[in-house]
């Protein structure tokens, strides 16, 4: 009997559960996919910061795991919030792909006024930069959003470059490098959650990237420690053991940022627990200025 998995309905999201199948059935794993709808695809228009954050694209999922309707799920791991139900299982992390931001433009760089992202990490970062520009709200799947960008609205866009990769864009712009524009927790890593049986979590756990899920649990770690919700501007990215995390005000204009050894989810706790410390007055500012405290 297959397994069933769970998807939203986006050409991303279908691509990065085609991929997970794909391997499963190299494994002599039969799939079966059902498409779920989540708040996120449903409320395109609203800021994120208004519908739910984070979760919006996984609850519906995690919710059918719990009832037996789908055995498992894909995600974009950066998409999962810090708390999760009970009952449920990370059983894989994917090797990851590539952590960066792509920012799409056509014209030159220099001639960039307006760029569209939903983004708050995104928005300060390139708020932060040298470019002279305006950041404007911009939801909505890779599509939607490319096509926003050629009618016009903005001068550019900021993508995923991993789910560029996925899909296989080739679009004219610029990479953002993780050093400077430091990805989100979990960027351009796929996830599979399933609920926790041992027998199925030992089925799909064969897909798992051993040193791809040290990192992003360090990561995970260092998101939670800092909390402040997922709209305070954070980037958080950790590479072989190297991490790189810092908090930023909505405007760009201040910053805290930290750089050192992540080996271990105690170091990341370690950093995550300094970085809110430092840079406790950005994420009460943010929380107060989204209208979320």
């Amino acid at each position: 009997m297959p397994l069933t998995v769970g998807t939203r309905g986006s050409r991303l999201a279908m691509a990065q559960t085609e991929r997970v199948c794909g391997m499963l059935t190299e494994l002599g794993i039969e799939t079966a996919v059902t498409e779920v709808n989540t708040v996120g695809d449903a409320r395109t228009q609203v800021p994120m910061h208004q519908v739910g954050g984070q979760g919006i694209f996984v609850r519906a999922l995690d919710d059918a795991i719990l009832a037996g309707e789908i055995d498992f799920a894909v995600h974009s791991m950066k998409d999962i919030p810090a708390y999760r139900p009970e009952g449920l299982c990370t059983a894989a992390v994917l090797r990851r792909d590539s952590p960066a931001d792509f920012l799409v433009h056509e014209c030159d760089i220099e001639d960039i006024r307006v760029v569209g992202t939903s983004s708050t990490r995104r928005r300060a970062q390139l708020l932060r930069s040298s470019l002279d520009v305006e950041v404007r709200e911009l939801r909505g799947n890779v599509d939607t959003r490319l096509r926003k960008l050629h009618d016009g609205e903005y001068d550019a866009i900021v993508l995923a470059e991993a789910g560029m990769q996925r899909l296989h864009l080739d679009l004219p712009g610029t990479q953002l490098l993780p050093q400077w524009f430091v990805p989100a927790p979990n960027q351009g890593t796929i996830a599979v959650v399933c609920r926790d049986d041992a027998v199925l979590t030992e089925q799909l756990a064969v897909l798992d990237h051993a040193q791809t899920r040290k990192d992003t649990e360090v990561e995970r770690a260092v998101m939670e420690e800092i909390g402040g919700g997922c709209f305070t501007p954070q980037g958080v990215f950790c590479e072989d053991g190297f991490l790189l995390a810092e908090v930023l005000s909505l405007d760009g204009s201040r910053y805290e940022r930290v750089e050192d050894n992540g080996d271990s989810v105690e170091e990341g706790r370690l950093i995550g627990r300094k970085l809110h410390n430092i840079g406790r007055d950005l994420i009460e500012e943010a929380r107060q200025t989204l209208g979320l405290s």
